[in-house]
């Protein structure tokens, strides 16, 4: 048999799949469940019974090792048996009515748990009995556990139907015959015949459009998080969309007709088959260990599977992450194939009765319909470099659409040729540089060179993170993947600002970098090496300098290079986790730094690598974060190191253009010299000056019998909700509005404690919506936020807390213990606690309670969360404003938040 076989023909049962010592239904224990008293029917409990014994029995060959061809096999025959025996209990064979498998049923293929789909075919309209009789039949099905879908139709219906709905016609195209009449089966093909409806032509369109709109809901990316397996790109609906193409095109119903018609060589029709029995095993897995149809391959299964298919831990990976690799790379396959098939079929189908002229563009390429070709078989054998050739002219010519199918098999038969030697050939460097500095399509044509396999073979350190998976919810694709993101990225950067994820400051920036090539290497050299078990910034550094070097670079160019490899980490350390408003951390970033077009490298980097990483990470908070810093940076250069009093120059500076966005008329000049001489650098240093104005404004407008003042504004450059809050300084403030935000369900992004010299304190809070990941921008939600957090304040008490949070799937997989550590803060005289944990919403509620049981008082806050992980600072004292040294308290405290964070 076959494995890549629809079926022999489209009559043959599936019983013909499936070996007689294989797994199979008891077919004397189904008819004793249907024996049924004359006028009633059959319990639908014993009949259950009997499939969930098939169902175990099938399960535990599978676990034992039973191939998973056999399990899908089997399992369509034993739906065989026991359709019919239903078929046959409501009395329905008989010769106006015929029985037809259809979809993956009809081709004999059922995965443990796929929906079962039939047709029911009519000689005429039903009558009341008829249709009582087939709702019996459907509802009995149903209440014995199977999940069917199906359709009742005439001949003329099913005509109508499959003329206008290209789903219903590929369902049709699979049909086999259950019961009925050969020769209405027969009147079925026939009236779907080609000549009479969706030719090949017409019918090879709409799947290729189908295809692309399927794999542009996944963001054509091969390699995600927790991929589909069935509908992702090069999952098993690109192997059918072939078969389905070919069976239409080429009245055959096996995968294997291709070799003999030309369209595969036997070790691509090989690979195709193995990748297609690896994803039906692990569907089979998902399956039957969710218990359910399941075509994720969630975080839930991935461990469960990769230890039921014996991966072990290796080298720097674990099982799931080497399991993962070999799941991507045969995806990757699969669409390499699937787009050499669809490209030859093209040619076959679309072309075939019309001569397509070739215009050459050099002696080794022409173009042809559109699409570029070898001019001859001997092309990249006679001169090698041609292999990166062909890229570049496709970015210089921006009208071609893609490679001719028969040349994407040439570069992938001579891949052989790009060893030691090439890499170090003149030619095919000043090829790969030229590519590099390209200004169009350069992520286009990484990601094709990566997908033909030649990125990887030109360049092995990306060969090494191919595939590589990193088992958390941070990096949502593959390191291979995430690079040739963050180069497109890096290309959007250029393109227009109608674009919206476009901002008018990158676009500034990017147009003030002299080389952009520079920029693209940082971007693909980045991360290559991880997966080495040390820094993999200090080990791409290396790779980068050694590429540099090779490729001809100047040291001017390839120390900039290594530099922002090494240090890509830096700039999103630094805007998260360390208070950018504290001239001390601006200035030893800006010493770090050095230059402003370092500066411009690196903030165009970290924005791309963030963007790159997962869509979700990028918010206009972090956006805003990022930018903040730059600017303040980029001041801090231009003042220099050695400016005086800058600290001061500053404050003033901020004061000043705080003065000229105040409006109120409230607000007289003595009013505001008078607030503001209460409050300490630290406040003017950590907020911008539109927050002061507004802050000064909210105050200075109240009444003293006002209080506590809760403000609430959208910044439109902060992507964020801000909550201002001024009330007389009391110890349980932050406990009490966080517990409030918590009860809002608002997730806080930041928070700035201020304490004035007069006893007030002036907190704000940077907050999303906790579902939407966006700001508030209801008027109604916004009077509520204010109500409760005045309401709360004003009683003193912290609200009870909310229900003990459902863990989200996905979270469950990647939690990990808290942990909480105390330093020193000599500076502020103040101590530094450390709380590193799994995020959740209401994380700064939990701490905030702490403080208040444990005698802690907070005087700010440091709040960064990646991914799945909280890492959150918080500046604190005792009542007395000094630092929290007694073991006693610190241990009560950790423990406090630990037990709480760990529940």
């Amino acid at each position: 048999m076959n494995t890549l076989s629809s079926l022999k023909a489209v009559q043959e049962p599936a019983s013909a799949l499936v070996a007689s010592d294989q797994v199979a239904i008891d077919k004397s224990a189904l008819a004793a469940a249907l024996i049924h008293p004359p006028g009633s029917l059959p319990a639908a409990s014993g009949v259950r019974l009997v499939i969930q014994q098939f169902n175990e029995a099938l399960k535990a060959a599978f676990f034992a090792g039973l191939d998973a061809t056999a399990v899908v096999a089997a399992r369509a025959v034993a739906v065989d048996e026991i359709v019919c025996a239903v078929w046959r209990l409501f009395a329905l064979d008989r010769s106006d009515h015929t029985l037809l498998a259809v979809g993956g049923y009809g081709r004999g293929e059922l995965h443990p748990h796929s929906d079962i789909d039939i047709c029911v075919l009519i000689t005429d309209a039903l009558t009341a009995d008829e249709r009582r009789q087939l709702e019996g039949f459907v509802t009995f099905l149903w209440d014995i556990g199977l999940e069917v879908g199906h359709s009742v139709r005439t001949l003329d219906e099913t005509h109508a139907a499959a003329a206008t709905d290209i789903t219903i016609m590929t369902n049709l195209l699979e049909a086999r015959l259950l019961s009925g009449a050969d020769a209405i089966f027969a009147a079925v093909k026939s009236t779907i015949g080609p000549e009479k409806m969706w030719n090949a032509q017409g019918f090879f369109t709409a799947k290729y459009i189908e295809q692309d709109q399927r794999h542009e809901r996944f963001n054509d990316a091969f390699q995600q998080l927790e991929p589909n397996i069935k509908e992702s790109p090069g999952g098993l609906r690109d192997i059918q969309i072939i078969a389905w193409v070919t069976n239409r095109h080429f009245n055959s119903t096996g995968l294997d007709s291709l070799v003999g018609h030309g369209f595969l060589t036997t070790d691509e029709f090989t690979v195709l088959e193995r990748g297609r029995n690896h994803l039906w095993r692990i569907r089979c897995a998902l399956h039957f260990l969710a218990g359910r149809r399941e075509d994720r391959l969630l975080f839930d299964h991935q461990k469960r599977v990769a230890e039921l298919f014996g991966y072990t831990d290796a080298a720097h990976n674990r099982a799931v992450e080497n399991f993962m690799k070999d799941f991507y790379r045969t995806v990757r396959e699969l669409a390499r194939l699937n787009e050499i098939l669809l490209g030859l079929f093209q040619e076959a189908i679309l072309q075939h009765d019309r001569e397509v002229r070739a215009s050459p563009l050099n002696r080794r390429f022409q173009v042809r319909g559109n699409y570029i070709e070898a001019t001859s078989n001997s092309v990249f054998a006679r001169t090698p470099p041609a292999l990166l050739e062909i890229f570049l002219l496709m970015q210089k010519n921006p009208t071609i659409k893609g490679v001719r199918a028969s040349t994407i098999r040439l570069i992938r038969a001579h891949l052989h040729l790009i060893d030691d030697k090439f890499r170090l050939d003149i030619r095919a460097r000043s090829l790969f540089m030229e590519i590099i500095k390209e200004p169009r399509r350069i992520g286009h044509e990484l990601q094709r060179m990566h997908r033909y396999g030649v990125l990887s073979a030109y360049f092995p350190p990306f060969a090494r993170v191919e595939s590589l998976m990193q088992f958390d919810l941070f990096h949502v694709y593959t390191v291979d993947e995430h690079l040739l993101f963050v180069v497109q990225q890096m290309r959007r950067f250029s393109y227009p600002l109608t674009l919206e994820e476009q901002t008018p400051f990158i676009r500034q920036v990017i147009e003030r970098i002299p080389k952009l090539e520079l920029l693209y290497l940082a971007g693909l050299f980045h991360d290559v090496g991880k997966g080495q078990g040390r820094d993999h910034s200090e080990a791409g550094a290396e790779v980068a300098t050694e590429f540099c070097q090779i490729h001809g670079l100047s040291t001017y160019d390839t120390n900039l290079v290594t530099w922002l490899v090494r240090n890509h980490l830096i700039m999103s350390n630094v805007a998260q986790r360390q208070d950018i408003y504290d001239p001390e951390v601006v200035a030893a970033f800006a010493t770090t730094i050095g230059d402003q077009i370092r500066l411009d490298y690196l903030y165009l980097l970290t924005v791309a690598d963030i963007r790159g990483t997962n869509p979700k990470l990028w918010t206009s908070w972090k956006d805003s974060l990022l930018a903040e810093l730059y600017l303040i940076t980029l001041r801090r250069m231009r003042g220099g190191a050695e400016a005086p009093n800058d600290k001061a120059e500053r404050i003033l500076e901020i004061k000043t253009d705080a003065r000229t966005n105040i409006e109120s008329a409230r607000c007289s000049e003595h009013a505001v010299a008078l607030l503001w001489s209460t409050l300490s650098d630290e406040y003017f240093l950590r907020h911008r000056p539109i927050e002061i104005a507004w802050h000064t404004e909210t105050i200075l407008e109240a009444d003293d019998d006002e209080l506590p003042l809760v403000a609430v504004r959208n910044f439109a450059s902060r992507g964020s909700t801000e909550i201002f809050i001024y009330a007389a300084d009391t110890d349980h403030l932050f406990a009490i509005s966080t517990a409030t935000l918590d009860r809002l369900r608002l997730d806080v992004q930041d928070a700035r404690i201020i304490t004035s010299e007069a006893g007030y304190t002036l907190d704000t809070y940077n907050v999303l919506d906790t579902e939407s990941r966006s700001p508030v921008d209801d008027p109604l939600r916004i009077q509520e936020i204010q109500t409760r957090l005045r309401t709360s304040l004003r009683a003193n008490e912290i609200p009870a807390a909310r229900a003990p949070y459902a863990t989200h799937r996905r979270m469950q997989h990647f939690k990990f213990p808290a942990s909480v550590e105390f330093a020193m803060d000599p500076a502020h005289n103040r101590t530094v606690m450390e709380v590193i944990a799994t995020d959740r919403p209401g994380f700064l509620s939990v701490v905030g309670r702490a403080m208040q049981n444990c005698g802690v008082r907070l005087h700010d806050a440091r709040i960064a969360t990646i991914g799945e992980r909280a890492e959150d600072y918080f500046y604190v004292t005792d009542f007395a404003d000094q630092p929290v040294t007694d073991p006693a308290v610190q241990t009560a405290l950790r423990e406090a938040i630990v037990s709480e964070l760990n529940a």
